[in-house]
């Protein structure tokens, strides 16, 4: 039987898989995206709650023009807080199963958009979901990676302020000069 050769590339694609999954089994968990693009590791999670967690995320704050590459620093997060924290491990193990149990045992990450907008509405108001939404704020719209999607240049401070650097180039604020005068 004559075996498929492959070239040096798919041999190192192929080993940084099994690098990876290797890894996963170990300790935590490695998630790739499909693409390969980008890839989320996690010490305490495992890939069951890393996937869960970034849907969340996602659902929470909404931006069809950010991948999820900008999400999964939010599950990061999660896992560094929960590595160093067994009360916050739990939250987000029992927050976890509350989303899992909504809908006659069907896990969240299998539900339709709309069931999972539901499930995410009946923990609303849990330490589970205020730490989904304080992590997402945090980590998702604190990242300077981000921040160029949505226009915004950084604090002004350290740059010598707004005067001169996009203050006097806001179309909005000729129009509110404009309709006063």
């Amino acid at each position: 039987m004559k075996g498929k050769s492959i070239n040096r590339r798919q041999f190192l694609q192929t080993s940084g898989y099994a690098v990876a999954g290797a890894a996963a089994i170990g300790s935590g968990a490695v998630v790739i995206a499909a693409d390969g693009a980008w890839a989320l590791s996690t010490t305490t999670l495992d890939q069951h709650a890393a996937m869960t967690l970034l849907r969340v995320s996602r659902m929470l704050f909404p931006h069809d023009f950010l991948g999820d590459q900008y999400y999964a620093k939010v599950v990061e997060a999660l896992d560094a807080q929960a590595a160093n924290d067994p009360a916050m491990a739990t939250q987000i193990r029992d927050g976890i199963a509350a989303l899992d149990s909504t809908r006659d045992g069907i896990a969240f990450l299998d539900l339709s958009d709309g069931y999972a907008e539901d499930a995410i509405g009946s923990i609303e108001g849990t330490p589970f979901f205020g730490t989904m939404r304080g992590a997402t704020i945090n980590n998702l719209y604190g990242n300077p990676l981000v921040w160029r999607f949505f226009g915004y240049e950084g604090s002004s401070w350290q740059q010598g302020g707004y005067l001169h650097r996009g203050f006097d180039d806001a179309g909005w604020l000729d129009a509110i000069i404009e309709s006063e005068a």
